[in-house]
């Protein structure tokens, strides 16, 4: 037993390590028909959702340097939520799929090492993801080159335009 316990607690030391976050939830109440269905959601954005005993996340919580404060929501069914890439996408499907189904509610969360109080993770679920981010700053940086381009393009235009107005008037 305690040779299962061991691999089980290194397993998700593994995860939490290679995770820049981890989301904290309670699943009471869920089917096994809407916990499938939450996993396939959350894989669609990177991320997997983990049971396992309570006693087994302190553990990793304490070996893995994370805020001491995590243990204190460490009660009930309780799942974890890790991903390799977007906090935002994880947490933006918990918040989704809590609306449509009325759980599982998110307790708390860390994000690079700093601890997430259940009304921050629900602002993180609001951001939009990475890549709309990301296209709104490529935006952003293009709209400069853009403006100079119609500015330098404009006296060639103007005069283009007087030209026509010659020919059409005469």
């Amino acid at each position: 037993m305690q040779v299962e316990k061991n691999i089980i607690i290194d397993d998700l030391m593994e995860r939490v390590n290679v995770s820049p976050f981890m989301l904290v939830t309670d699943f009471t109440g869920l089917t096994v028909g809407q916990f499938e269905e939450l996993r396939v959601r959350l894989e669609g954005v990177s991320s997997k959702i983990h049971v396992t005993k309570n006693s087994y996340i302190k553990r990793v919580i304490k070996d893995a340097d994370l805020p001491e404060g995590l243990t204190d929501c460490l009660t009930g069914q309780t799942a974890i939520v890790t991903g390799e890439e977007d906090v935002c996408g994880a947490a933006e499907v918990l918040k989704n799929f809590e609306k449509e189904f009325e759980r599982p509610s998110v307790k708390m969360g860390v994000l690079d090492g700093k601890l997430l109080s259940q009304a921050e993770v629900q602002q993180i679920a609001d951001l939009p993801s990475r890549e709309q981010l990301l296209g709104q700053l490529l935006g952003l940086l293009q709209a400069p080159a853009t403006s100079l381009a119609r500015l330098l393009n404009e006296p060639g235009a103007q005069i283009a335009r007087a030209m026509q107005a010659h020919v059409d008037k005469g």
